[in-house]
């Protein structure tokens, strides 16, 4: 009897894999849909698009990007979470879904550690960016002004228990600085009260930032890497201002539905690949000063969980309380 039900278990698991490798064989024979959790405009809303283009190149199918925000992306993450595993649906998101919001809230629709892990899209670091007509004109200058104006600093970010929130509650943490949360929902919606004077300061990734400090219309003074920008030689980072253990970057990553099967994932992420390394998209995210980050499936897996684990740490020791 034992033998006959390893035998049967063997063929059941023999049956599985045949049944996946052969969805994967005819994978994707319509068009592909890329949940992004955030509003059109922002970082990881851009990232997907060009990505999304690439696919749609090299696996011969219509890639469609459709935005879903809301809840600091839990509403999209939720809708492509609950989306059959099929390949056919996935989710772009940047780190609030992924590794915040299960520590900022205390009941979710969805388990983050479930989704398959496709690939890491891009990486950028966080800098500093305040408002054109803000008082201080240099780092130096704000270190002073947020020093002597406790608790009336006002920073936006792009909703709550996303990098940039929680980039400002470490900053309050290493230097006692007091700053007020405006949350917004999303990037461009922050930077639009940025431009008109409305907020004073956002921790942001570089990618938006440099424009509009380009432009005049905002300003970057400093940066939270551990060295400069080469893009921005002048700028200094915040180590240089003496606030000490103070990093910060944001990343975009592509994930499937729980149980979406292994060969498909592998597809998606070879695709995914070679899209990244291609010129096309090298010369994009080089000008969008952007890092095409890459990797497989299990690389990804590691890297959301290591961040997972870093931010966890940041928002208890910033003292953020969960929803």
């Amino acid at each position: 009897m034992r033998a006959l039900l390893a035998l049967f278990f063997a063929f059941a698991i023999t049956g599985a894999a045949a049944r996946a490798e052969d969805a994967a064989a005819g994978y994707p024979n319509r068009p592909i849909r890329i949940v992004v959790c955030v509003p059109a405009g922002g970082g990881v809303d851009t990232v997907t698009r060009i990505v999304a283009d690439g696919l749609s190149k090299k696996l011969g199918q219509p890639v469609v990007v459709e935005n879903r925000a809301g809840a600091a992306g839990n509403i999209g993450a939720d809708a492509v979470f609950h989306s059959a595993p099929d390949g056919y649906t996935l989710l772009a998101a940047q780190p609030a879904p992924l590794t915040v919001n299960p520590v900022l809230y205390t009941k979710m629709s969805f388990d983050p550690t479930k989704f398959e892990p496709v690939a890491i899209m891009t990486s950028i670091a966080n800098v500093l960016l305040v408002r054109p007509n803000f008082p201080a004109k240099t780092a130096q200058e704000f270190m002073a002004y947020v020093k002597a104006h406790p608790g009336k600093i006002n920073y936006a970010s792009q909703g709550i228990g996303t990098t940039s929130h929680l980039t400002a509650a470490l900053f309050e943490t290493r230097t006692g600085a007091k700053l007020v949360h405006v949350p917004y929902k999303g990037t461009a919606p922050a930077l639009n009260d940025i431009i008109a004077g409305n907020v004073d300061m956002i921790f942001m990734e570089l990618a938006s930032a440099i424009k509009l400090h380009q432009a005049g219309k905002a300003h970057i003074l400093a940066v939270a890497t551990d060295k400069r920008i080469a893009s921005l030689p002048g700028i200094p980072t915040f180590a240089e201002l003496g606030v000490k253990d103070f990093e910060s970057g944001t990343w975009n990553a592509i994930v499937a539905p729980p149980g979406t099967p292994k060969a498909i994932v592998a597809k998606l992420n070879a695709a995914v690949e070679d899209v990244l390394k291609g010129r096309h998209a090298q010369d994009i995210f080089r000008k969008l000063n952007l890092h095409a980050a890459g990797g497989s499936p299990a690389e990804a897996k590691k890297f959301i969980g290591e961040q997972t684990t870093l931010w966890d740490g940041v928002i208890k020791a910033a003292g953020v309380k969960p929803h």
